[in-house]
Parts: structure tokens; C-alpha cells; sequence
């Protein structure tokens, strides 16, 4: 009896501390998703991703549907310390059909890159361009690669990962 209410004691301690890691997060992907249906049109949202690729380049991107029935994404960036960033771009929206879809975009790299592993493919910012970023495993090695929203086609070179 004695070690079941350890157990339970344990699991609480441990939601606990999980909540307490978590809060910042969720609370950011709260404002993010509060953000893109208050001032992008969005009125359901299907899909939250959150995009870190250096200090100026955090973004909350929140796929779903707008009033008329339309896919679209919804980047919202935010400033290091968790808040909306301010200024033109801090919230911008587009139309998944004036962009790239999620599956168009893995197909288009299954067929430019038939021998590779997709690890992650989520959508963010690369040198101020709305892209989709590409981590995958080719020959016991991973990289980094990126592809514009606008048209699938890759930007620059990508990045080889050091092996372990």
C-alpha cells in the first residue's frame, strides 16, 4: 500500500514538473493560435508547428481553414522573450493554393531525393523567405535543406550535420 501511493505520488510530482516545463509553450502556441484567427481570418485550425531556426526566426505556423472554406497558413513570429513581435510582418497569411501544400512539398522532395529518410518537414522562415524546412537522414548522416512556400524550389545548398 505503501508503495502505491509513492507510485502515484511520483506520477503527480512528475505531471507536475512536466506542466511547469511546458507552460511557456503552450502559451505561446496559445497566442499564436489566438493571433491567426483574430487578425488572419483563420476559423479553424488543424495543425500548430512552431519553427526555431535562429534568433530572429521564430514563428509559430498554424495551418487550418478561413470563413470560406479555404486551406491556408498562418506564420506569427514571435520575439525571443514569447510575444508577438511587432511591425508588417509580424502575422503573415497566405492561401495553401498560392503556395506549396505539405504534400506537394514531400513529393517533390521524394522525387528529387528518392535515397533519403524525412526526419521533420515543417513549415518556418529561412533568410526572410516563408519556407519549408526539411531535416532528413541520407547515408547515416543528417541535413538540413530548405524549399519556398511560393513554389517548392530549394533555397541555397542546405547544411550537413557533423557525424557523432
Amino acid at each position: 500500500m505503501l508503495g502505491f501511493g509513492v507510485t502515484l505520488l511520483l506520477l503527480f510530482g512528475l505531471s507536475q514538473f512536466y506542466g511547469y516545463i511546458m507552460k511557456d509553450q503552450w502559451n505561446e502556441r496559445s497566442i499564436a493560435k489566438e493571433a491567426a484567427i483574430s487578425r488572419a481570418g483563420l476559423v479553424k485550425i488543424t495543425k500548430a508547428q512552431k519553427s526555431v531556426w535562429d534568433e530572429n526566426s521564430i514563428y509559430w505556423v498554424m495551418t487550418g481553414k478561413n470563413q470560406a472554406g479555404a486551406d491556408m497558413m498562418v506564420w506569427v513570429r514571435f520575439t525571443t522573450e514569447g510575444k508577438i513581435a511587432e511591425g508588417d510582418n509580424a502575422i503573415y497569411a497566405e492561401m495553401l493554393t498560392n503556395g506549396t501544400s505539405e504534400n506537394k512539398i514531400t513529393a517533390i522532395i521524394e522525387s528529387e531525393m528518392p535515397d533519403v529518410t524525412i526526419e521533420r518537414l515543417l513549415p518556418g522562415v529561412y533568410n526572410g523567405e516563408y519556407a519549408w524546412q526539411l531535416f532528413y537522414k541520407k547515408d547515416d548522416r543528417y541535413y538540413y535543406r530548405f524549399y519556398r512556400f511560393a513554389d517548392g524550389t530549394p533555397i541555397g545548398e542546405g547544411y550537413s550535420l557533423p557525424n557523432r
